[in-house]
């Protein structure tokens, strides 16, 4: 057991260690101020006003690095004991000058964020959401200190560092929690002499026909596109939501009124203009389409596509006729012009097994036209591409 004593002003806080918790004791004077005397003398001044008792709790956790050869009574007596005393000191600063009109909800969070060479610690406060603003500014200023980019979330509490494993210790499985992720990791390489690759930033999970028992085999591959993408926004935090169902896509265009009540529970085919509608309304991303009147013209959309990939990092759908696949980078020469295109097929109806999904072809570069003269974007048939914008948020 061990007792803190801080002393600062008119306040007083007394911590009293009880197995896992601290009772945290704010003494505040409410007596009036004395003139301050000449020589030693003992007054007694009433309190103005009635006491008031608060109790607030907070959680405290540390980060604290040691050499495997350290005893344990001096790594806390010379790392942990400082470290909470710092956050203390942090939490107290936060909580003293509203104390009386709030209760902040303060924990603290750990981040390895990408360039930093150690974990960080970041107090928030939860009684803000996460997108309310000052919540927002908090990470902002922090993102500014550390010289983190401002169009990604990468200080946000699904980004913290899971020390105990307790995200993933409930009984329930997480929806989409057993599909695979980034299956263009294991791909031979393109074939494009001189290309330089521009691929998709982050991880997707892969979704096709027949996941999750839906037989939805010659009608949902834009479905199953969409899906695709919506994991990537939830996989960078970009959003908490899950990875929405058929039926919840069509409820989402009845909501909005594009289609009639009638469409929920349907087998029609959606496209990107109906794609673009989800992402808005679900998760608030705005999407760029390109149309090209050909599968012909793809080719010269290249450039165009790999600067999407170097800026925005998204998952591409491109929609023709009654197909619609996944696009997931693309391999360009600027000076021959030979390209190809990176392609996560939805169609695939087999099991999640990773090698089958390669050598299949099923993920994996495709030219426009292969070296039997087979053109796999059709000629006769015009084409959408949806391009996702990342969010330009923290």
């Amino acid at each position: 057991m061990f007792t803190l004593l801080f002393k600062e002003q008119r306040y007083y806080l007394i911590f009293f260690n009880r197995g896992d918790k601290i009772q945290v004791s704010f003494l505040l004077n409410k007596s009036m101020n004395s003139v301050k005397p000449s020589a030693p003398i003992a007054e007694y001044y009433p309190a103005t006003q009635e006491t008031q008792l608060l109790v607030v709790g907070h959680k405290l956790e540390v980060l604290c690095y040691a050499s495997k050869d350290l005893s344990l009574a001096y790594g806390i007596s010379k790392l942990v004991i400082p470290a909470l005393v710092d956050q203390l000191h942090s939490m107290r600063k936060v909580s003293i000058p509203d104390l009386l009109k709030r209760h902040p909800e303060l924990h603290p969070y750990h981040f390895l964020p990408p360039g930093i060479l150690h974990p960080i610690t970041v107090l928030y406060e939860l009684s803000y959401g996460e997108t309310e603003l000052k919540q927002v500014e908090t990470r902002r200023s922090l993102h500014l200190r550390l010289g983190l980019p401002f169009d990604r979330p990468l200080l946000r509490i699904s980004n913290a560092i899971d020390i105990v494993g307790k995200k993933h210790s409930s009984n329930l499985v997480q929806k989409g929690s057993s599909f695979l992720k980034d299956v263009h990791l294991t791909i031979p390489s393109s074939g494009v002499s001189g290309g330089v690759a521009s691929l998709v930033q982050g991880s997707y999970q892969y979704y096709h026909y027949l996941h999750e028992g839906l037989d939805d085999s010659g009608w949902g591959c834009a479905y199953r596109s969409l899906q695709t993408i919506i994991s990537w926004f939830k996989l960078q935090n970009y959003t908490s939501i899950d990875v929405p169902s058929h039926r919840e896509i069509q409820q989402a265009l009845v909501e909005i009124g594009d289609k009639d009540p009638s469409f929920i529970g349907s087998r029609e085919w959606i496209g990107a203009i109906e794609l673009s509608f989800v992402l808005d309304k679900l998760i608030g991303a705005s999407c760029k389409i390109i149309n090209v009147r050909s599968g012909a013209e793809l080719p010269e959309k290249c450039r165009e596509l790999a600067l999407h990939f170097e800026n925005q990092g998204t998952p591409i759908m491109i929609g023709g006729g009654v197909l619609a696949y996944t696009l997931l980078g693309v391999d360009y020469n600027d000076a021959s012009g030979d390209c190809a295109f990176l392609i996560l097929d939805p169609h695939f109806t087999g099991s999640d097994d990773i090698k089958k999904i390669v050598n299949g072809g099923w993920c994996g570069w495709k030219k426009a036209v292969d070296s039997k003269g087979k053109h796999f974007f059709l000629h006769d048939k015009f084409y959408n591409l949806l391009l996702p914008q990342r969010p330009n948020m923290v």
